[in-house]
């Protein structure tokens, strides 16, 4: 990330509004260096302090994720894959990164595109195997917001609730944020599911 870059996300990040989230998630989702943690996190804070409305604020990133992701879409279905395979460097596709979105994909394409979206790695390419072997863009607008909107409301609820100490760590340790923002997806997954499995289901005794 160039110091001009990373100066113009700075005064973006701290003017965040709506629109803003939009954009920055549109560019996290496509092939821009723009940590998602960086701009959901601190919206979860401002809708602490009454600056923004949570769920707006998930729903603006989850919108502005499905943007991103289907220009990778539409490079992956109308480019194709030697193309993104020979030239992808020019694009800051890494080709190893590439290559596990695509075997990803390949296992079980829609999971894939859903799981994918909840994965650092390869969050932002797996977009492009889904255009590459032509899936159909309802399913994949479906599942792609379905699973950003999950990320989302992950990142903007660790901003919410433990507020200016975790907006000043992500500041600092973006990675290690990432890391602490999928535990917490675990331990939610984990717990809807034991909650899931607790609660009977209607009509079985009848």
């Amino acid at each position: 990330m160039t110091a001009a870059f990373g100066l113009w996300l700075q005064q973006l990040v701290s003017q965040l509004g709506y629109a803003e989230i939009v954009l920055l998630m549109a560019l996290e989702s496509s092939l821009f260096p723009v940590p998602s943690e960086l701009v959901m996190i601190p919206a979860g804070y401002l809708a602490a302090r009454g600056q923004l409305d949570p769920l707006l604020a998930t729903l603006a990133g989850a919108g502005g994720s499905l943007i991103g992701a289907s220009a990778n879409y539409l490079l992956g279905r109308y480019v194709g894959r030697a193309f993104l395979l020979r030239f992808g460097r020019y694009l800051l596709i890494d080709q190893a990164r590439y290559h596990d979105a695509e075997a990803l994909f390949l296992r079980n394409a829609l999971l894939a595109t859903f799981v994918g979206r909840l994965i650092p790695v390869v969050r932002h390419l797996i977009s492009l195997p889904a255009g590459v072997f032509g899936m159909g863009w309802l399913a994949f607008a479906v599942l792609t917001t379905l699973g950003a909107g999950l990320w989302c409301a992950v990142l903007v609820a660790l901003g919410y609730y433990f507020g200016e100490p975790v907006v000043a760590v992500v500041a600092a340790y973006t990675h290690e944020a990432t890391l602490l923002a999928v535990a917490a997806l675990l331990l939610f997954v984990v717990w809807f599911m034991f909650k899931r499995r607790k609660t009977p289901v209607q009509g079985a005794s009848q």
